[in-house]
């Protein structure tokens, strides 16, 4: 007998949370320009509507959610993650969103509840 992930109802879906912080992000920082003094309030305000819409949800996970917001200056920019975790329940999802003025990248880790 075979469970595929998608026969679990409770498997985690990274289409479903690339969606909500790629329209969480849209929201937040939509055509603004980048701005040094509102990098803390974005960031903030990102990993909060994150979190608030994937728990609403209402799937048995735990999440953990990242963001970074960086100007656009032409440096470059690398972030790694390594998770060790049920393949099979638990998952993850990075999400990168750009405009002329800055980069955001957004991570999401879901850890399933037994």
């Amino acid at each position: 007998f075979t469970l595929l992930i998608s026969d679990f109802q409770g498997s985690f879906s990274s289409e479903e949370a690339d969606s909500v912080v790629k329209e969480c992000i849209d929201n937040i920082l939509g055509s603004d320009d980048y701005s040094q003094s509102q990098v803390n309030k974005w960031t903030a305000s990102i990993v909060e509507r994150c979190l608030t819409q994937l728990v609403k949800q209402g799937k048995p996970y735990k999440y953990i959610v990242t963001c970074a917001v960086m100007q656009k200056t032409g440096a470059g920019l690398h972030t790694a993650n390594s998770c060790y975790w049920d393949t099979a329940v638990d998952g993850s999802c990075t999400v990168r969103w750009e405009n002329r003025t800055m980069y955001c990248v957004v991570s999401v880790f879901a850890v399933a509840i037994a």
